[in-house]
């Protein structure tokens, strides 16, 4: 006869309080199955974790909300405005690198970001009424910096670093943690697209990557052909 296990002694404790706690970063914890949404060398990609947690989602259209700072992709049809591939046409699926120029300037100029470093947001599956969608804080990216080599060429480290303001905290306290996950994320979204036929009819030179970014396996993008990224008008 099975043995059941031994039960957790439960311990009541009615003086316990949240006041003084902080929810701890998960940028500070190894996230390697977390969505993500990286910036890098004039190019957006997400990560295969993305890609996985919607499998029959080809297309997205990427939201900015530049008041509150917040990212969104959103699954969409391909016949919709400023709709784009997010992934390789292939039955493994893997995401694609997107050249942006227009759009990783705008978003280098509004965050203040250094445009020769890379950026990594970590994201959320969440679901608005029976839309699914992720969304990606813009002030809380890692940070990849880059160095110059012997030879001239780019080194990106494949150590992040975070903003000066998290060097003395673990994370946001408990209240502020429990107010920001309930902000309506739709609030004052513009939408971006993909807009291959106009970087094509403009002549815009494809640009040289100087170095390699820095992927997990798992999350290694394929490149994709020479599209840019313009505001919908």
């Amino acid at each position: 006869m099975t043995e059941s296990p031994k039960e957790i002694e439960i311990i009541q404790d009615d003086a316990f309080s949240y006041e003084g706690y902080q929810v701890v970063r998960g940028e500070f914890f190894a996230h390697i199955y977390e969505p993500s949404f990286t910036f890098n060398n004039n190019k957006v990609s997400v990560n295969t974790a993305c890609i996985r947690k919607l499998p029959h989602t080809d297309f997205v259209q990427i939201l900015v909300n530049p008041e509150e700072k917040k990212l969104a992709v959103r699954p969409c049809s391909e016949d919709e405005k400023d709709s784009f591939r997010w992934c390789s046409a292939t039955s493994k699926r893997t995401p694609k690198q997107i050249t942006c120029r227009v759009f990783f300037a705008k978003v280098i100029s509004l965050m203040d970001w250094n445009p020769n470093y890379r950026y990594k947001l970590l994201g959320k599956l969440i679901q608005s009424g029976e839309q699914l969608l992720f969304v990606f804080d813009l002030t809380t990216p890692e940070i990849y910096k880059k160095a110059i080599k012997e030879d001239g060429t780019m080194k990106s480290s494949r150590t992040p670093t975070y903003p000066a303001e998290w060097q003395n905290q673990f994370g946001m306290s408990v209240e502020e943690h429990q107010q920001a996950i309930q902000i309506n994320i739709f609030d004052g979204y513009a939408v971006f697209g993909i807009n291959q036929t106009q970087s094509e009819s403009e002549g815009m030179p494809n640009e040289q990557s100087t170095t390699n970014p820095v992927h997990r396996p798992e999350e290694e993008p394929n490149t994709n052909p020479q599209a840019d990224i313009a505001p919908t008008r």
